[in-house]
Order: structure tokens, then sequence, then C-alpha cells
């Protein structure tokens, strides 16, 4: 009786423990962790390269520094044009420019040559930022939002007009996209795919550069808020109530980086018909890495766009996203807890902590596996818990005594005649 009323207390205790909205958001930081410190296993290469222009930027298979940002205010337009005229020998399905496009005063004179390289890119999007106090002597201008959206949008970041955009020569030629990673909703492992705008619901810069790429009008695609946004082939995008997806900060290595060095260099032997090298990518994502003051804090909220947005699109492309794995498995788990509670009263106290800590690390063990492998997510707080739990009342629970033998009088055998 005993030992069901152990079992009892622990499937009663993990029960409760999971309905607490504290335990949730302890589940959320440890997916976090799990996220930041694992590499997904590449089922294949992504076609998705990444571009580094800038004179300090260097290619690294490290994620991105915490104070590093993207800028092009220091980058050239002649610069951007010598990189426009690397890639285009290649044939990009479409060339995405991270941040939004702002020229020093001093490169003005440069802006027509690089408007001559951009107009021969096919496919051109260009960074833009929203906001929600919008100039009121300025027209909010018009965006095409979905058509078919349903559920509630109050999660979703509202904004009612633009903050930052290119100059309209450039919009003329290319198609905004919106980077915003609103505070309230975005970062490191959460990236926006939605907005809404004056009422509509518009696709951010990851989604509107993965649909651009896979040729997917936003007529065909049905947006369901706080579930999934499906796509004409059947597949479904799982999205959170604030339309964002949870991504691996570590996905951006699935692709290709390159800075702009390495690019000329392919370029010229391409024109050499050298046959190294080549550049399978047909989505090129170009950014501009510059150092930043730590102690700033407007330019550390703009550091997080740095490697998100890359990791984001990689996520999109290799439709690998992060699942949580069914109620089910929690409730096995809670009941194989309390099936061992029959036995755990009748172990030794030293193997009851050493049971406990074996199993713990090889939870955690395959929490890692299935996240880099599959990417399930099994949660932690609750199952830990309930087995933490466990260990202790049994370490508590009185031992059964051990019935002494009855002494035996040993008779010496009689001498031999």
């Amino acid at each position: 009786m005993q030992r069901f009323l152990v079992g009892l207390v622990v499937l009663l205790a993990g029960i409760l423990l999971s309905r607490d909205a504290h335990v949730q958001k302890a589940d959320q930081a440890f997916l976090d962790w799990l996220l930041r410190n694992t590499d997904p296993t590449p089922s294949k290469p992504l076609p998705l390269m990444v571009v580094e222009i800038g004179r300090s930027s260097q290619r690294t298979d490290k994620p991105a520094h915490p104070f590093i940002r993207g800028g092009s205010s220091e980058i050239s337009p002649l610069e951007f044009a010598l990189f426009f005229q690397a890639i285009i020998e290649y044939k990009p399905t479409i060339l995405a420019i991270e941040p939004v496009l702002r020229w020093r005063e001093r490169d003005r004179d440069q802006e027509q040559v690089f408007l001559d390289q951009a107009m021969r890119i096919p496919k051109l999007l260009l960074a833009a930022e929203l906001t929600a106090t919008p100039d009121p002597d300025i027209p909010p201008p018009e965006i095409t939002g979905f058509t078919h959206v349903s559920g509630r949008r109050g999660d979703l970041p509202t904004f009612t007009g633009i903050a930052h955009q290119p100059d309209e020569d450039l919009r003329l030629i290319s198609t905004l996209a919106f980077t915003n990673l609103p505070e309230e909703v975005s970062s490191e492992t959460h990236v926006p795919l939605l907005f809404q705008y004056r009422g509509d619901v518009i696709p951010a810069f990851a989604l509107q550069a993965f649909l651009t790429w896979a040729r997917i009008p936003m007529s065909e695609v049905n947006v369901v808020l706080g579930s999934h946004i499906g796509l004409p082939d059947g597949r479904k995008i799982p999205i959170d109530s604030d339309g964002t997806l949870t991504v691996n900060p570590n996905a951006a290595k699935l692709g290709r980086h390159l800075n702009l060095n390495e690019l000329l260099l392919l370029a010229q032997q391409r024109a050499k018909d050298s046959p190294l090298l080549q550049l399978p990518s047909d989505l090129l994502l170009a950014r501009t890495p510059s150092i930043i003051k730590p102690d700033d804090p407007d330019q550390v909220r703009e550091a997080r766009s740095l490697g998100v947005l890359a990791a984001a699109i990689a996520t999109l492309q290799s439709n690998r996203f992060i699942r949580r794995v069914s109620v089910v498995f929690d409730c096995v788990v809670l009941i194989g807890l309390a099936a061992l509670a029959s036995v755990a009263s009748r172990v030794r106290q030293i193997d009851i902590i050493l049971a406990a800590i074996a199993l713990s690390a090889g939870y955690l063990l395959l929490a890692f596996g299935l996240v880099a492998h599959f990417g399930i997510f099994i949660p932690a707080v609750v199952p830990l818990s309930a087995l933490w739990l466990l260990a202790i009342i049994a370490l508590a629970a009185p031992r059964p005594k051990q019935h002494l033998a009855e002494p035996v009088e040993i008779v010496a055998a009689p001498p031999v005649p």
C-alpha cells in the first residue's frame, strides 16, 4: 500500500507541475539552451549562401559575436556594385540584402553605378523597417498582405508605417522585406515570420525571402495564426500565436558562407573557365557586419538580426522545424516513474542516488540527440522533477529490517574409536 501511495504522489506531482505556467517557461528556457548548443544534422546542402560584405568581414564557422550588427552606411555603393557584378554570372534565383541600404553623403556620386548593376538582378529583395509611430505628414504606403488568414491577430506585432527604407529608385526595381525584430516576440531562437500592418497580415523578411525563392505567390498561402502557415504543396510551417518560428541559431551553418574577397576570387576563376569551386546556391543573402558599442541598447537590439534571419531562412528551406513531442510521451514517463516506486524503497540508498544521476544524464543526452537529428523537443522540468521527487521519497522511506538467522550450536564430533 505504501508503494502504491508513493507512485500516486509522483504521478499527481508531475501532472500538477505540467499545468504550471512557470514550468512551461522553464521548459522554453531549456529548449533555448538546447538549440544554442546544438548543431543541426545536415541531410543535404541547402541552396543558401551568406556573403559578408565589408572590409572587416571574415568567414567563420562560429556563431556571430553578440555585438556585431548589419548596416550598410559604412559600405560604399561601389562595393555593392562589385558584389552584384561578381554574382550575376551565377544567375541566382533571388538576392536578399539584409541591412537597410543607406549611403554616406560622400558616396552619393557612386549611386548610379550601383543602380546599373542592381537592375541586372532578376529578383532583388531589399530590407526595410516598420514602425508603430510613423510621421503623420507622410501618407502610409500600401503593402500587400496575405488574403487567406484565420485566427486571433492580437499577439502579432503591429505597425502602421515604414521607418526606414531604400530610396525610390531602388524600390522600383526590388521588393521590400521587413527585418524588424521586436523585443517582446523575438530572440536568438524565435524569429517573427508575420507582422500586422494596418489591419493586414504581411510577411517578414525571412518568410518573404523563402516565398520568393520557392516561387509561391502570397495568394496561395493559408495562414492559421497560432498553428501553421500552409503552403500549396501541403507543407506546413509551424508558428506561435505571435507569428514567430522557433529556429536553431546554428541552422545557418547548413548553407555556405563567403566574404566578398572570396566571392570575387571565385568569379575570377570562373571567368578563366576554371572547374574549381562553383556556387550551387540560388538564394544569396548579403549582409554587412561591423563592430558596435555594447553599451548602446539600440545597437545591441539590432545585433540580434545578424545570423537569426539567415538561420530562419535555412530552417524554412530545410523543412526541418522544431516540434514538441506528443503529450503521450509525458504520460508514459510519469507512469514509468510511478511504477518504479514499487522497487525504489527496497534499493540501497547509494544505488538510488547513482540511478537518479544516470537517468538524468541519459535523459539530457536523449534531448540533445532528438533536437539535433530530428528537431524533436522533449520537456525536462516535469520528468526530471518527478524523478528526483521519487528519489527523495525513496531515500527517506524506512528500509525493511533484515531478519537475523537463529544461531546454530556447533557440536564437536565424537572421537573415532
